[in-house]
């Protein structure tokens, strides 16, 4: 589903982001990517999406080496790929429905389908009685949750997540847990980066670990007793 082969991330002579990385996510798996702040989770996500381009190597996904697809061409790439950001990034100034029926405008799907699909995803993480509230009228993990639909509404089959839970509170964190693994179990490969063990060890899922811009573990760990 997403092979990254040799890639090497430089922003400047004195800055390497990612450094000789090696990674498969297979369809349909969870994957956590963890590590220390700066260890190059969020430059990996960013190279998948291809907000960024590597500085060596490559990344294919889903068969397909995404550096040679033509900037016009990128949103069907996206269209593959939902995003979840750690800081929301919702629009203020529309509501809830609104958010979400934009991601569909912006790929093209008729006027008449956006609403009911940006309804029918909201209806799935549990916010439909917010549909005509506003960003900042929500709390911290309804507005996480409507990003997550926004996310989904183009039904990707691959979604990453940029430090999902960074900014709610345990609880919070394990419910858009809870959210990601259904979401997951229904056939979508899920990669999240998070710095969070507690949430990494309640999941027992693989685990992808940098530091300092290198791979130095990739385990499965599993809560299970033996």
């Amino acid at each position: 589903m997403v092979q990254l082969f040799h890639i090497y991330k430089q922003y400047d002579r004195e800055s390497t982001a990612l450094s000789d990385i090696n990674l498969r996510f297979e369809k349909g798996e969870f994957v956590f990517v963890t590590g220390p702040s700066g260890a190059g989770k969020t430059t990996l996500l960013k190279l998948i999406f291809r907000e960024e381009l590597p500085s060596r190597g490559q990344i294919l996904v889903a068969g397909r080496n995404i550096a040679m697809i033509q900037l016009h061409k990128l949103f069907r790439l996206r269209r593959n790929i939902g995003v979840v950001f750690q800081d929301f990034r919702l629009l203020k100034r529309r509501t809830v429905l609104e958010n979400i029926a934009f991601a569909l405008q912006v790929v093209g799907c008729p006027a008449r389908l956006q609403k009911q699909r940006a309804f029918s995803v909201l209806k799935m993480v549990g916010l439909q009685h917010k549909m005509q509230s506003y960003p900042l009228q929500l709390s911290g993990g309804e507005q996480q949750r409507v990003a997550i639909a926004r996310a989904l509404v183009n039904e990707p089959p691959i979604l990453l997540a940029d430090e999902p839970t960074g900014n709610l509170d345990p609880e919070l964190s394990q419910e858009i847990m809870r959210l990601f693994s259904d979401i997951n179990a229904h056939g979508t490969t899920v990669v999240v980066a998070t710095h969070n063990r507690e949430i990494i060890r309640s999941m027992g899922k693989r685990t992808v670990t940098l530091e300092r811009g290198r791979l130095v573990e990739d385990s499965h760990h599993s809560t299970e007793a033996p």
